[in-house]
């Protein structure tokens, strides 16, 4: 099917037709960039000589814009191809530049007379006459000499000269050439930028600091990219390398000066000495001239006077000849080093002194090993800024330097300065002309206990613009008051536990009591002998059917009987309500004797706890139960994801944006990371009202945390920075990964598929969103245990005595114990409260903030933690069964990667802190293993990884067990990562 051609092409096509007096229909053209392709074709190929002369007498008293649409940018150079028609290549072609008709016309002519077809000797001058014109600094030569390159990618170019300022950091401005570069599509800077930055300063262009290379699209206005070309020429290049005592530098300016007398001179450094051996430029190696002493002396001396080389206070000269291999004269000469103090110390000394010129050449020279490749594009150039005790290094090129080239290469040459008083170097690359780095990376030479506050530098394009921008070293905070009431009640908490774990075991034993919310692959075991399971369940049916027939007779000789009056039955209280969310067994306080105005205290209007509570600790939790419980989302048969996805859904219905920093991870995250301490380190260090949730869920994997970005949040509800918080065990591949199983055979997975498959089709859906392997096993697993609860239910409700009035048979169990002290919770109230001896859910005295943290302050002692938890060797550590770091939690990393990059996210990985008690040889094979992996990924990725593993390995009164942190560790942390100089933080 053939489409219509634009306006503008169908009256090129007729305009070629009428000059050439070929048919329309064999006229075919084409608009790329500032040039126009044309091709005839009839049943014999149109004559070469007559159709060009036609066709140029026809461009002397046409202008082809008039002919073209105004979005169209201006014509440069026109292509004319020949051709029989059926055929697929052109017998010939020809390229006429329209700024030199008369030269094309005087060629056609004299091939018309001659009957010759030799334009290729004519073409190479008419291209050497274009870059002679644009040579002279004349925009539109400049413009189509560019052309002849990016018109074949399909870029047109259009060059600008502006003036510079003349500004306090600039006294001399110069001319700046601005090239715009417009195309359908941003092209990558890799395809132009260094094929440009060459023709450019090949032009050796004078009166011009800088060019600047501004993409834009067809139809839009502002700007793809930027990029900066020095236009440095490259004499004043060599001279100032060659000041520094660049041996290559010094050797290209004598040399130049030499050639015009037919002679060349070769040079080694050694110790303080040049060393120039001097010899004749001829073809022939048996020449027998010896170089004129006295004319080497002059020419070579004249140069090294004016260059006065740093460091170099003698030069030998020697006359050699090509057939002689023995010198025909030797001569020593005294530089001006030996005679001027400060041009004594060599290049190493100065920079290891501190002084940034000297580091400046040195780097510059150490990232630029090919002086040619420097000469032809400008090369990398090293801008420096020190503050501190910190150096801060800015790497930029016209292609962006890549940092597994840089990066190490920096610092292992900082570091080996040894400069005084240095205690760490931060490297950041980018594009030349970009203002903000692609990529940072640093080192710590010292260990710095007490780090200074560093930002990433605004660098400047240029030098002489580099300003003081990096904050000022601030005070440090002084450390949040401690809770004196958490503090005194820490102890009883912790013997309350003890007691509850105790009489959990007691209760469970009897089959008496469940646990709710059990994972289905725990509520049998699959190895049990059926037999003795018919005998013992024979037994406890009978135990069963008689506890029944008690419980019952004592509720009903103990419940009072129902008034006659009708009246309304009295609010059920907080935890009575809510017992089905529980993951405990909670026998909660029924009394009648509260009012309903005591609700009052704790609820406002809307029924949620209030914002001006004073103990929003101990609220927090009770709040997002509530809100859990109210949500229309279906569960994700896990309570803590439930009750976090609460908290944070009503941080946005508050705020109404997400917050600036989400907090990701496992345990180890949620009681690791104190969003408030981070909060408030940030707003000292220059960075205020930065919003910090931690969004930690006990047993949260690399998978987890991927359902969690992609699936659970929506996009209004992603931050500009996340920080990953955990360690290795969380990207074991080989254990089984229960917290997802869960996830992923729970009513609010399935409810994410099918939001999933019904916005299929929308621009939102992520590409890389599918199913793993553990998702697909439980979308294929068969859930009929619901049906069979409801069975057994209805069953027991026929014949038990006691299932009508199991409310008041808690209400008496509750008064009956309530007495007793540890069946007391933190508040005073009565109840029995056992939780799960799941080693990340074993501590139920302390809630999370609205924040999301959890705060604990107990501290780890091993006398004492180890007479109640045994010591399991990481031989025998489910959580390093199997380890493998390829497979599924690799699968979901590199997906987070991919996610994060796709929405412009900083994801920031923190390996938290262990210790020397839980390292042990095996556990530490494994985290270094995982170190070296997560070093590996951050080179090759947008990952920023920092490693906290080993920053306290025997301080453990930061931990509340050998890999958790307790609220005091999680402040150290949020401090630390307050002035980490790797993280972007985002500005406000």
């Amino acid at each position: 099917m053939k489409t219509a051609l634009p306006p503008n092409q169908q009256s090129l096509i007729q305009w070629v037709s009428q000059a050439t007096g070929i048919n329309t229909l064999g006229v075919k053209i084409r608009l790329r960039g500032n040039d126009l392709y044309i091709l005839c074709e009839s049943q014999e190929c149109p004559r070469r000589w007559r159709t060009l002369s036609d066709l140029l007498h026809a461009l002397q008293h046409t202008n082809l814009d008039v002919l073209t649409s105004s979005e169209q940018p201006s014509i440069y150079q026109v292509f004319v191809y020949g051709r029989k028609k059926g055929e697929t290549k052109p017998q010939w072609c020809h390229q006429v530049f329209l700024n030199q008709l008369e030269r094309h016309l005087e060629q056609v002519e004299q091939a018309l007379l001659q009957d010759a077809e030799k334009s290729s000797q004519t073409g190479g001058a008419l291209v050497l006459s274009n870059e002679s014109l644009a040579r002279q600094g004349n925009p539109d030569a400049i413009a189509r000499y560019l052309s002849e390159t990016l018109s074949s990618l399909g870029v047109a170019v259009e060059v600008k000269v502006k003036q510079q300022q003349v500004t306090p950091q600039n006294l001399t401005a110069q001319n700046r050439l601005w090239i715009y570069c417009q195309s359908s599509y941003v092209p990558d800077p890799s395809l132009i930028a260094e094929p440009v930055a060459r023709k450019l300063r090949n032009l050796k262009l004078s009166g011009y600091e800088d060019a600047v290379i501004a993409t834009t699209v067809a139809g839009e206005t502002g700007f793809g990219w930027v990029l900066r070309v020095d236009l440095t020429p490259a004499e004043a290049m060599l001279k100032e390398w060659a000041r520094w005592g660049d041996v290559q530098a010094i050797a290209r300016l004598v040399n130049d000066k030499l050639s015009q007398f037919n002679l060349k001179v070769g040079i080694t450094l050694k110790e303080s000495t040049l060393h120039m051996f001097c010899s004749p430029i001829a073809p022939e190696p048996t020449t027998f001239q010896i170089p004129d002493k006295a004319l080497c002396l002059r020419v070579i001396m004249s140069q090294l006077e004016v260059i006065a080389p740093q460091g170099i206070v003698a030069a030998t000269l020697y006359g050699h000849t090509h057939a002689d291999k023995q010198p025909a004269w030797i001569d020593w000469q005294t530089l001006p080093a030996s005679e001027h103090q400060a041009l004594a110390p060599s290049v190493m000394e100065l920079a290891a002194g501190g002084d940034q010129p000297a580091l400046v050449f040195l780097l510059e020279r150490m990232l630029n090993p090919d002086l040619d490749l420097r000469l032809k594009t400008g090369g990398t150039r090293v801008l420096l800024v020190w503050k501190g005790d910190l150096l801060h290094i800015m790497c930029d090129a016209p292609v962006c330097p890549a940092r597994k080239r840089v990066a190490d290469k920096v610092t292992q040459f900082v570091s080996q300065l040894n400069i005084p008083g240095l205690a760490g170097v931060r490297v950041y690359g980018r594009r030349a002309g970009n203002k903000e780095p692609l990529w940072h990376y640093g080192v710590d030479f010292v260990n710095r206990q007490r780090l200074v506050p560093e930002a990433t530098p605004e660098f400047a394009a240029t030098a002489a613009y580099v300003g003081d921008l990096i904050p000022s070293e601030g005070s440090e905070p002084v450390l949040r008051p401690d809770l004196t009431r958490q503090e005194v009640q820490s102890i009883f908490a912790e013997v309350a536990w003890y007691w509850g774990t105790k009489l959990r075991q007691w209760l469970l034993a009897t089959q008496l009591l469940t646990e709710t919310n059990q994972p289905q692959e725990q509520a049998a075991d699959e190895h049990a002998d059926y037999r003795v399971a018919i005998v013992w369940g024979t037994l406890g049916l009978l135990l069963t059917l008689q506890s029944d027939w008690i419980l019952g007779q004592i509720v009903a000789n103990t419940t009072p009987p129902a008034p006659k009056t009708v009246s309304t039955p009295a609010p059920t209280s907080v935890a009575n309500s809510l017992e089905n969310n529980e993951s405990t067994i909670f026998f909660a306080n029924t009394s009648k004797e509260k009012s309903p105005s005591n609700r009052t205290e704790v609820f406002n209007a809307s029924g949620f706890t209030s914002i001006e509570d004073t103990k929003p600790r101990e609220k927090a939790t009770a709040t997002a139960i509530l809100l859990a419980a109210r949500s229309q989302f279906p569960s994700f048969n896990a309570r803590q994801l439930d009750e976090q996805l609460a908290l944070y859904r009503q941080r946005l219905t508050k705020t109404g944006k997400p917050p600036d920093v989400l907090i990701l991870g496992s345990s180890r995250a949620l009681r690791g990371i104190d969003p408030l301490a981070l909060s408030k380190a940030l707003a000292t260090h220059g960075y205020p009202n930065i919003d910090v949730f931690n969004f930690g869920i006990n047993g949260a994997t690399a998978q987890v945390v991927d359902f969690i970005l992609r699936r659970v949040l929506e996009p209004s509800e992603l931050p500009k920075l996340i920080i990953w918080a955990d360690g290795a065990r969380a990207f074991n591949s080989g254990r089984e990964d229960i917290t997802f199983n869960a996830i992923a055979s729970s009513p609010g997975y399935q409810k994410v598929l099918q939001k999933e498959l019904a916005n299929q089709n929308s621009d939102d859906t992520i590409s890389s969103s599918q199913p793993t392997q553990g998702e697909q096993k439980a979308k294929t697993q068969p859930d009929n245990n619901n049906s069979l609860d409801k069975f057994l239910n209805q069953a027991l409700s026929s014949v038990s005595k006691t299932h009508q009035q199991r409310t008041q048979l808690k209400s008496l169990l509750n008064q009956k114990l309530k007495s007793v002290p540890f069946m007391q919770d933190s508040s005073g109230k009565s109840g029995i409260k056992v939780t799960n001896l799941d080693t990340e859910q074993h501590i139920v005295d302390h809630a999370v903030d609205f924040d999301g943290f959890l705060p604990l302050s107990i501290r780890f002692n091993p006398a004492q933690y180890y007479q109640k938890h045994p010591k399991v060797a990481g031989n025998y550590d489910n959580d390093y069964t199997a380890f493998k770091l390829e497979g599924k939690q690799e699968i979901a990393l590199d997906s987070v990667l991919r996610f994060a990059e796709s929405k412009k996210i900083n994801l920031v990985f923190v390996n938290m802190p262990l210790t020397a008690e839980y390292l042990d040889p095996i556990r530490q094979q494994y985290e270094q293993e995982f170190q070296q992996y997560m070093l590996n990924l951050a080179g090759r990725s947008n990952l920023i990884y920092r490693d906290f593993i080993v920053l306290w390995p025997k301080a453990n009164d930061y931990f509340s067990d050998p890999s958790h942190l307790n609220r005091y560790g999680a402040y150290e942390v949020s401090q630390k990562l307050a002035i980490d100089p790797m993280i972007p933080w985002p500005a406000k």
